[in-house]
C-alpha cells in the first residue's frame, strides 16, 4: 500500500524533528519545510497527501501560506498553534485550512487528527474503489460524482473536499435542516465539541462564495436562524 506524504511546515528544528518521528513511526512519508516559501517550492514540484502548518513564521505566516497552498493543491492542511483564541482559529479556517491543533499537543490528538483528514482526503480523491456515479444536478448546481467535480451554471468550481462533502451532503437532502452538530459529525467524522459550530460556519461561509450568485443573500445554503442550515 502506498505511503501517504505528509508536509511538515515549521521554522522550529525540533518541532519538525518531534513531526517526523512521530509519523514515521506511524509508516507516513515525510518532507519538511522551514518556512512558506519553501514548502511552496516542495509543493510545486511533488504532491502530498496532507500539509501540517505552522501559524507564527518569519516573513510569510501560517494563515499567508495557506491561501498560496490552496491556488496548488486541495489537501487537507492542519494548523499547528500555540494562538488559541477563536479569531485564531476562524482566520485559519477561512484562510482554507482543515483543522486546527493547539500547542502543546498530544501525541494521540495529533495521530487521531492526521488520520481523519488522511481518510477523508483518500475518498475525495477517489483512491478508495468505488463504482462509477452518475451527475447529481439542483437548479444551476452540478456534482459529477465519479470524478468528484462541482459545476455552477456549467463553470467548473474547485472546493476543497470538506465544502465539497458540505455540498453533496446538503444537496442530496435539499430542504432538511441540517445542525451545525449534524453537519460536522457527518462530515469531519468526529463529536461534536466546543467551537464546532464556529468551524461550520466558516466553511460553509466559503462554501457561499464559490456557489452562490450573492453569498451575502443566499439563495442556496440558507440559514435557519436556531436551528442550522439547509439546501433550497
Amino acid at each position: 500500500m502506498e505511503q501517504s506524504g505528509i508536509l511538515i511546515v515549521d521554522d522550529n528544528p525540533e518541532i519538525r524533528e518531534v513531526l517526523h518521528i512521530l509519523l514515521s513511526g506511524e509508516s507516513y512519508r515525510t518532507a519538511e519545510a522551514q518556512d512558506g516559501h519553501e514548502a511552496l517550492e516542495k509543493l510545486r514540484k511533488e504532491e502530498y497527501d496532507l500539509i501540517i502548518l505552522d501559524v507564527m513564521m518569519p516573513d510569510m505566516n501560517g494563515y499567508q501560506t495557506c491561501m498560496e497552498i490552496r491556488r496548488l493543491t486541495n489537501a487537507p492542511i492542519l494548523f499547528l498553534s500555540a494562538r488559541t483564541q477563536d479569531g485564531d482559529k476562524t482566520l485559519g479556517f477561512a484562510s482554507g485550512g482543515d483543522d486546527y491543533l493547539e500547542k502543546p499537543f498530544s501525541y494521540s490528538e495529533l495521530i487521531a487528527r492526521v488520520k481523519a483528514l488522511l481518510r477523508r482526503y483518500q475518498v475525495y480523491r477517489g483512491k478508495e474503489k468505488a463504482q462509477n456515479r452518475a451527475a447529481y444536478r439542483r437548479y444551476n448546481i452540478e456534482i459529477r460524482e465519479e470524478d468528484r467535480k462541482i459545476y455552477v451554471d456549467g463553470k467548473p468550481v474547485e472546493l476543497t473536499e470538506t465544502e465539497y462533502e458540505l455540498l453533496v451532503l446538503m444537496m442530496k437532502n435539499e430542504k432538511q435542516i441540517f445542525s451545525a452538530q449534524h453537519l460536522y459529525e457527518a462530515v469531519w467524522k468526529e463529536p461534536y465539541y466546543y467551537g464546532a459550530n464556529n468551524t461550520v460556519m466558516v466553511h460553509i461561509r466559503n462554501l457561499r462564495k464559490k456557489i452562490e450568485e450573492d453569498p451575502q443573500n443566499p439563495k442556496r445554503i440558507r440559514t435557519i436562524w436556531g436551528k442550522g442550515y439547509r439546501f433550497d
